[in-house]
């Protein structure tokens, strides 16, 4: 079932035939307190009543629509369409209006704990921006809407949350902490699919938690650690290499001395030491040869 408009009109012309209806009916009662006459006095009492009772009826069809509100319009249960024009709109008065809001409206799931890819045990939490793109779709195709997106967010954040692991092992795979953008757009999509029975559009999802378990937190941060100083390391003796290279092409290109293969791998020994040291170096002063 898809939206459609409602038949209405303006509201306004709506009140004011009403109101003439009304005064018409009053009118009526009024002038048969004049008429002698037994049956003419019933007829215009009745006619006044009627007519009165009509209008009364004729203005239980006014409908007063707020921006960002619409009403979903039912007659016996069927289906005729759907009121977004803000204002004093006017309908059929024997059907029914449900109220439905259309504003931007932000669901954010409690903090859950689920396994990542890895199967270490994670916490996350996100926020879900979305509205009500069609009234119909939400009113009859789903029994609450509201708690359909909010059921339907908490799976698919789950969903996500085994499908990739907090930390990838490798380069290039794709991880919920180092890789937030390309995940929150995979949420997006995936949350724009479960909720699509609904007429619900997903503007924008986000993680608002995301970390370890307070029961391995702490080995994680060692192992995080550990990682970052693996990778420092890694830095420093690329570094280190290609400083030894550029030292050793310059002096034999320069021919500043003689280098064997066992001077050069003094020198080699030397360098890597002091550039790649965490301390500074100590000199040593040898009062020999290099052979003695």
């Amino acid at each position: 079932m898809r939206e459609f408009a409602a038949h209405s009109i303006g509201g306004g012309l709506a009140l004011l035939l009403g109101l003439v209806g009304l005064l018409a009916g009053a009118g009526l009662i009024a002038a048969a307190t004049a008429v002698d006459g037994g049956g003419a006095k019933a007829a215009l009492i009745i006619g006044g009543i009627l007519v009165g009772l009509a209008a009364f009826l004729a203005m239980c069809g006014l409908n007063m629509v707020a921006p960002g509100e619409a009403r979903v319009v039912q007659l016996f249960g069927r289906y005729r369409g759907t009121i977004r024009q803000d204002g004093l709109r006017w309908v059929n008065p024997l059907t029914s209006r449900t109220k439905i809001s259309t504003r931007v409206r932000n669901h954010e799931t409690a903090v859950l704990k689920v396994n990542d890819a890895y199967g270490n045990p994670i916490e996350l939490a996100a926020v879900v921006v979305w509205r009500v793109e069609d009234t119909a779709q939400a009113i009859f195709e789903v029994d609450d809407y509201v708690e359909f997106v909010s059921t339907q967010t908490e799976a698919a954040v789950r969903h996500i949350a085994i499908e990739y692991p907090y930390d990838a092992h490798e380069e290039d795979g794709l991880s919920l902490r180092g890789n937030a953008e390309e995940i929150t757009e995979k949420l997006a999509v995936e949350l724009h699919a479960r909720v699509e029975a609904a007429g619900v559009q997903i503007i924008e999802s986000r993680f608002t938690h995301l970390a370890y378990a307070p029961e391995i937190a702490s080995a994680m941060l060692q192992r995080q650690q550990a990682g970052a100083v693996v990778a420092a390391r890694r830095q420093i003796v690329d570094g280190a290499v290609g400083m030894v290279e550029a030292a050793i092409a310059r002096i034999t290109e320069r021919d500043i001395v003689e280098l064997d293969s066992e001077r050069k791998a003094a020198m080699v020994s030397n360098l890597m030491v002091v550039l790649c040291g965490d301390r500074a170096a100590q000199p040593v002063l040898n009062t020999g040869s290099l052979y003695q």
